[in-house]
């Protein structure tokens, strides 16, 4: 259920169309490099995970088994990637409500999520479960709308010759980003009673179950709109159901989206705002960002900068840009993940070497196939810091002397 909760989410609302325009008619097989990564980015997780049963995920992996650096590195990918990831939840939200001003709406939903974040009150497992509930009925509405309309037609489903290999690979580069959830899973090892056997179980699980919705979702849609249209689309299911002539369901799927991508952007500030703090307290970010609210008992420092941050680039970008730069961010804190998997012995649990192969070389590939803003931007912010790693190292190193000296 955590699974699904983290993958089946706003993603699909967001990200099928901004794919479809890389990919044209190949969208589905952009869809099917995306889920090949991912499942090799979730099994090398999940062998990772099961020896290294302690929350941070590859933050933690990268630096048992490469060094400080690496997992810096991931902890680093990990916290710009998703806070890009909140920019495209909030920017959902706008584009379905309101699509004459989605970055009106955007910015406002992140401030009152930060203002709800800063107060204390966290999504609970309930609220969890109720929101994967609705996703999944709007979901199975715009499918079963969609393949029972007579506007459907398999001949939209074709691979024609606008289908690049450079255009299919942005896609499945862009189509990440609605996979990337399963992380969470790998991050609740302390909290699982036999996660050696359980998390390597419920990742490809919960993988394989989103794909099958994933897959039936972008079957539906292009059936009634094509990959044209799909392309076109600013609020890319409302068009389809608008297609398939279901207009009673606009509302419905307008609601859904935004509670679908609300939910997420909630427990992505969350998320993001705990990763800082973390990172704060081990000195590999400011100091300063690791207080606690005395009265709520929040990170608020890091709540009110991660929300400033995400509300600015909700502000200044549309969503194609946001999910690119999410995923080159993601992409990479994978990468990391696989590098880390192959250093496994079989007596640790190491995968089959051809799964971390595959899901390095696929997250580097998809990464910087991404769309060209998005990666430059990406390598740019990732390049950022690890200067400011090398700089805090060679200050800690310069300082150690004097503080020696001072003390003698």
């Amino acid at each position: 259920m955590i699974g699904l909760g983290s993958m089946i989410g706003a993603g699909i609302f967001a990200s099928l169309a901004p794919a479809a325009r890389a990919a044209g008619s190949g969208l589905l097989i952009g869809l099917a490099i995306a889920a090949v990564v991912a499942y090799c980015n979730a099994t090398s997780s999940a062998r990772l995970a099961a020896l290294y049963p302690a929350s941070g995920g590859t933050y933690v992996y990268g630096r048992e088994r490469l060094g400080e650096f690496w997992g810096y590195l991931a902890g680093w990918a990990f916290v710009v990637g998703k806070t890009a990831s909140c920019a495209a939840m909030a920017l959902t939200v706008g584009s379905y409500l309101w699509p004459g001003h989605s970055h009106a709406v955007a910015v406002a939903a992140v401030v009152v999520l930060t203002a709800v974040n800063y107060t204390g009150v966290q999504k609970s497992a309930l609220l969890t479960r109720v929101i994967v509930a609705v996703v999944l009925a709007v979901l199975a509405a715009v499918v079963a709308a969609s393949l029972t309309s007579g506007a459907a037609d398999t001949a939209r489903l074709a691979v024609g010759s606008d289908a690049t290999a450079g255009g299919v690979l942005q896609a499945a580069g862009l189509l990440f980003f609605a996979f990337a959830g399963y992380a969470r899973i790998a991050t609740l090892g302390e909290e699982v009673r036999d996660p050696a056997r359980t998390i390597p179980l419920a990742i490809p699980i919960a993988l394989g179950i989103t794909l099958v919705v994933y897959t039936l979702v972008a079957v539906s849609v292009l059936l009634v709109v094509g990959p044209d249209g799909l392309a076109a689309a600013g609020a890319p299911l409302t068009e389809a159901v608008r297609a398939a002539g279901a207009d009673r369901l606009v509302p419905v799927v307008r609601i859904g989206a935004a509670v679908a991508s609300l939910g997420s952007l909630l427990a992505l500030i969350l998320g993001v705002s705990r990763t800082t703090l973390a990172m704060a307290r081990d000195r590999h970010l400011p100091h300063a960002l690791a207080a606690v609210h005395p009265r709520f008992k929040v990170p608020h420092r890091a709540e009110l900068l991660v929300g400033a941050v995400v509300a600015v680039a909700a502000a200044t970008t549309d969503v194609r840009g946001a999910i690119g730069f999410s995923s080159f961010g993601v992409l990479a804190y994978y990468a990391i993940a696989n590098a880390s998997a192959w250093t496994l012995t079989p007596a640790e649990g190491r995968p089959a070497r051809i799964i971390p192969a595959v899901g390095l070389a696929g997250c580097l590939v998809l990464a910087f196939t991404l769309p060209m803003p998005s990666a430059i931007t990406g390598a740019a912010v990732l390049a950022l810091g690890a200067a400011a790693y090398g700089t805090r190292r060679r200050n800690a190193g310069a300082t150690q002397p004097r503080d020696s000296a001072e003390r003698r």
